[in-house]
């Protein structure tokens, strides 16, 4: 499996404020484009995979929701997760 426990603890650790903080927007983000590039990837090699199409874009839009909320309520904290994980160009 792409995403096992272990992943998903150094992902909150990484971008969360502790290993057990998985309600964090930064760390939902983080989650979120990880599982984003994933399934990017999947999708290179299977074209016609329609369902898991259908996936990725309920998670960026899930993402981008995130990130507008961010953006609404903190502008600091969106703009240091927008560079660390570099969404933006």
């Amino acid at each position: 499996m792409y995403l096992d426990s272990a992943k998903k603890q150094e992902i909150f650790a990484k971008h969360g404020k502790s290993n057990t903080d998985t309600g964090s927007p930064e760390a939902q983000i983080a989650l979120f484009s990880y599982r984003i590039s994933h399934l990017t990837e999947h999708l290179k090699s299977n074209k016609k995979d329609y369902n898991t199409e259908r996936s990725l874009r309920r998670l960026v839009g899930k993402r981008r929701r995130l990130l507008d909320y961010l953006m609404d309520n903190d502008i600091e904290r969106y703009r240091s997760i927008i560079k660390e994980l570099g969404i933006r160009k």
